[in-house]
C-alpha cells in the first residue's frame, strides 16, 4: 500500500471509530471498500463532502472504492439522526437522483487503473427481491433484540418509529453482505451515525457466510461557533452550481472562521501533511491575510467546479470588495451579478427614461426616483469630488451623457463612495 489509510484519516481529525482488525487488514492487502449515498436529492451538498474525501483517501492509499447509491434504501429512510420519517419518493424521481448524484461523485473519484472506483446501485439486487425471500434469508439471522439494542432505533422509540424505518438496518446490512459475496468488498465506512448499521452488516456477513467484514466511521463536522456545518443563509450548500452557484460556494469557505479553516484545510483537500503544517504557520504569523481561507476555498472551488469557475469567483469578489475594472464587471454572468448586489437599493426604469435623461445627473437624482441622490446638487457635488462610479467607471463630469453599456443587456451598477452601490434595472 502507498500509504496507511487509518492513519492517514487519524491526522487529518477525521477517524472515529474502527473495528479491531481493520487497520492491519487495509495494511495486509488491497482491500475493497464502500460508503453509501442516500439520493434523496438530485444533487449531494457539502455536508456529503467528508464521506466523498474519505473515499477519495482510501483510493489514493491503493485500495479500491466502491460508491453505492442506494436507489432501494432511498425509498426506505434511514432513522439515524433525523427526529421523522422523511417522505418516500417515488422509482422516478429516485432513477432521476441516481443519476445526478453519480456525475458529481465521478469528479473525485478515479474510474481506470488497478484500483478503479466503481459505481453500484442497490435498487440492482433489491429490485426483484421478494419481501418473503427477504425475511427468510436475512430477517432470520438478526434477532429483534439486537435491532432494538441500536442508538438510532432507542432515539426513535417515543417519537414513533415505522416498521418501514425499523428494518432500515437489515437493508442495509444485506448491501454489505451482497458487496462481499459478489465484489469481494470488505469494509464499510460512514459517519459515526451510522456505526450501528454498519456493524448490522458485518454481523449479517459472520453469521450467514463467516467471511471476514470491517467497520470505519468518521467524525460528523461541527463548526467551532456551534452552528450546522453545510448551511449557508439561503440553506444547503450544494455541488450542483444550479443549486448553489459556485461564487457563492467560495464565498462559503472563504468566510469560514481560522478554527474551522484550520480543521477543514485537513479534511476537505489532498495537501499533505508537510505542506498543511507549513500552510499553518504561514497563516499564525499573518493571520489577517486569511491565507488559510484562501487556499481552502480555491481548493475545494476548483475540485468541486472548475479553475475557470473559481477564477470567476474571484472575479466577482474582487468585484465586490476590490477594485475591479468595467471589463471585469462585464465578464460576470447575470446570476453571479444579482447574487453580488441581492442586498443592495435597486429601482427599474424603462428604456425611454433612460434615453431621455440629460445626463448622468439627472439619471442619478430624477430618473431613479432619488434612489442614488436626493437631488442634483447633491449628485452634481458628488460626481465632481470623484465619488461616483457607473459600472466601476469614474465619472467626473456631471454633464456626462447617458452612454454606458448596459451589463448583460439590462443594468447598470452605480457607486457612490467606496461601499454604496445601488443597481439600476433597465427594461
Amino acid at each position: 500500500m502507498t500509504k496507511n489509510f487509518v492513519e492517514e484519516l487519524r491526522w487529518r481529525g477525521m477517524l472515529h471509530d474502527v473495528m479491531p482488525g481493520t487497520e492491519e487488514q487495509l495494511n495486509k492487502e488491497r482491500t475493497s471498500g464502500y460508503i453509501g449515498f442516500d439520493p434523496t436529492a438530485d444533487s449531494l451538498h457539502i455536508g456529503h463532502l467528508a464521506q466523498i474525501m474519505t473515499l477519495l483517501n482510501f483510493q489514493k492509499a491503493g485500495h479500491k472504492p466502491y460508491a453505492l447509491v442506494g436507489g432501494a434504501t432511498g425509498m426506505v429512510g434511514d432513522p439515524s439522526g433525523k427526529s421523522q420519517e422523511r417522505n418516500l419518493l417515488s422509482e422516478e424521481v429516485l432513477a432521476h437522483n441516481v443519476a445526478c448524484v453519480k456525475q458529481q461523485l465521478e469528479k473525485f473519484l478515479d474510474f481506470s487503473g488497478d484500483n478503479a472506483a466503481e459505481m453500484v446501485n442497490n435498487y440492482d439486487w433489491f429490485k426483484d427481491f421478494k419481501f418473503l425471500d427477504f425475511i427468510r434469508d436475512v430477517g432470520k439471522h438478526i434477532t429483534v433484540n439486537y435491532m432494538m439494542a441500536k442508538d438510532s432505533v432507542q432515539k426513535r422509540l417515543e417519537s414513533g418509529l415505522s416498521f418501514t424505518e425499523f428494518t432500515y438496518q437489515l437493508v442495509q446490512g444485506y448491501d454489505f453482505y451482497w458487496l462481499n459475496t459478489h465484489k469481494g468488498c470488505k469494509l464499510q465506512m460512514g459517519g459515526s451515525d451510522q456505526w450501528g448499521n454498519i456493524v448490522t452488516g458485518t454481523e449479517l456477513i459472520r453469521r450467514k457466510s463467516g467471511s471476514d467484514a470491517f467497520a470505519l466511521t468518521t467524525k460528523l463536522i461541527t463548526k467551532a461557533d456551534g452552528t450546522k456545518f453545510g448551511k449557508s443563509e439561503g440553506g444547503n450548500v450544494w455541488l450542483d452550481p444550479k443549486k448553489t452557484s459556485p461564487y457563492t460556494f467560495y464565498q462559503y469557505w472563504l468566510n469560514t472562521s481560522d478554527e474551522d479553516a484550520s480543521n477543514f484545510i485537513k479534511i476537505f483537500t489532498q495537501l499533505t501533511r508537510e505542506e498543511v503544517e507549513s500552510l499553518l504557520a504561514e497563516h499564525a504569523t499573518a493571520p489577517h491575510l486569511r491565507k488559510l481561507q484562501h487556499v481552502l476555498a480555491k481548493d475545494i472551488t476548483t475540485r468541486v467546479h472548475s479553475v475557470e469557475e473559481f477564477d470567476k469567483a474571484v472575479q466577482a469578489t474582487n468585484i465586490l470588495f476590490g477594485n475591479a475594472t468595467t471589463d471585469e464587471l462585464k465578464r460576470i454572468d447575470e446570476r453571479t451579478l444579482l447574487e453580488l448586489f441581492a442586498g443592495v437599493p435597486q429601482t427599474t426604469i424603462s428604456k425611454a427614461a433612460l434615453e431621455t435623461c440629460t445626463n448622468v445627473t439627472d439619471l442619478l437624482s430624477v430618473a431613479t426616483n432619488s434612489l442614488v441622490f436626493t437631488s442634483k446638487g447633491e449628485a452634481r457635488k458628488m460626481i465632481q469630488s470623484g465619488g461616483v462610479s457607473i459600472n466601476k467607471a469614474k465619472v467626473a463630469d456631471p454633464n456626462h451623457a447617458v452612454a454606458f453599456d448596459l451589463l448583460q443587456g439590462k443594468y447598470l451598477l452605480a457607486q457612490k463612495g467606496k461601499k454604496n452601490y445601488y443597481l439600476i434595472v433597465v427594461e
